[in-house]
């Protein structure tokens, strides 16, 4: 393969700016918002060249967040217990407290965004 399978993810938003808040106090990042074919995407900073996927948050009537449904995003993370500690005061919920996985794949924990989507964190520490 010339690539990791995944290139790009959505994550589905009822409000744009509380999403992006919550995203951007989380990771300590930047997200840009731009409307695309009546589309609201709230672009997640990148890193050209680096490995990882790219993505967006979407705002639009085709996309519904869930906590329980559809697909599992693991945000990578130096130590995920500093974005853990953020995801209360930025008005998640911690759905699974950091865990370690086992066989040395390091440390994962399962939180609610502002919108109702579970995400994951994961790191080795």
């Amino acid at each position: 393969m010339e690539s990791n399978m995944v290139g790009w993810f959505e994550i589905p938003v009822v409000n744009m700016e509380r999403a992006k808040k919550f995203y951007e106090t989380v990771f300590n990042i930047t997200i840009s918002v731009h409307e695309l074919d009546g589309l609201i995407m709230g672009w997640f900073p990148s890193a050209t060249g680096k490995s990882g996927a790219m993505g967006s948050l979407v705002k639009h009537d085709l996309y519904i967040p869930s906590d329980t449904k559809g697909p599992v995003l693991y945000f990578s993370c130096k130590d995920l217990s500093n974005e853990l500690n953020r995801v209360g005061g930025a008005g998640g919920a911690i759905l699974r407290s950091k865990k370690e996985i086992g066989e040395g794949h390091g440390f994962m924990a399962l939180v609610k965004d502002t919108e109702g989507n579970r995400i994951a964190l994961h790191s080795q520490n």
